[in-house]
């Protein structure tokens, strides 16, 4: 498969040394000194987005104006979500986005939600999430904490919303906490927590390093090739 990497940090070549290996060309290496209007993108397969949240919606709407299937790792511009999602969708292109690509992470996606179920029965439980990741990050909840935050909301029948400060400034128990810390060389851990007077119950995941999520997104980037319309990693996995 013929992969153009749209982001060429740190994240782009961990994304570039797993597709290598797994056997795949890298067509193109686009960051601020290579734009994307440089290569000749005719014979790509897909493109594998990792780059700004600024840049996100222009790199999308290229793709799918071009007919490259384009598979998103840049968090940060979800709100631009449904409208391109409907373009998408009106122009017969191809996406996959996801706020984290770490099988890891779409496994503890899954668990988080049915743990909220259950603790929704126990409202003596005080609920909140945190997310550290290294100070380069640029979005703040990151992307996978804002989609654990959902997940919990969808499930807990005490919470209808989310806000980003730590649990001790919530003063609204329908709103759930979304505390960030950056902090120099973390890769990414989130935790859920649900703690009462007498016990605490956490749910974490910790990541070793990127490659976690690069070896997601070639995952995805091969399960999108040939397709058309907008699915996520729960596609990708069948969850």
């Amino acid at each position: 498969m013929r992969i153009a990497l749209f982001g060429y940090g740190k994240m782009g070549k961990v994304i570039e040394k797993i597709a290598q290996n797994r056997g795949h060309e890298i067509t193109a290496r686009v960051d601020s000194s290579n734009p994307k209007e440089r290569f000749d993108l005719s014979d790509t397969d897909v493109v594998i987005e990792f780059s700004k949240p600024e840049f996100a919606e222009e790199n999308i709407r290229f793709c799918i104006n071009n007919n490259l299937p384009i598979v998103i790792g840049t968090t940060g511009w979800y709100d631009k979500l449904e409208d391109l999602t409907s373009y998408c969708n009106t122009n017969s292109g191809a996406m996959l986005h996801a706020t984290n690509f770490s099988l890891g992470v779409n496994i503890f996606f899954e668990i988080n939600k049915k743990l909220a179920a259950i603790m929704s029965n126990f409202p003596d439980y005080e609920t909140s999430v945190v997310e550290i990741h290294h100070t380069e990050k640029l979005d703040a909840p990151s992307g996978t904490g804002i989609t654990i935050a959902e997940g919990i909301i969808e499930q807990h029948q005490q919470f209808d919303g989310w806000e980003n400060v730590k649990k001790t400034e919530i003063t609204d128990k329908k709103t759930l906490s979304i505390e960030s810390q950056r902090l120099p060389n973390v890769p990414g851990t989130h935790e859920v927590i649900y703690e009462s007077s007498i016990d605490k119950i956490e749910l974490i995941h910790t990541a070793h390093n990127r490659e976690g999520f690069g070896l997601g997104s070639i995952l995805a980037a091969e399960w999108l090739k040939g397709k058309q319309g907008v699915y996520t990693m729960k596609d990708v996995l069948n969850f």
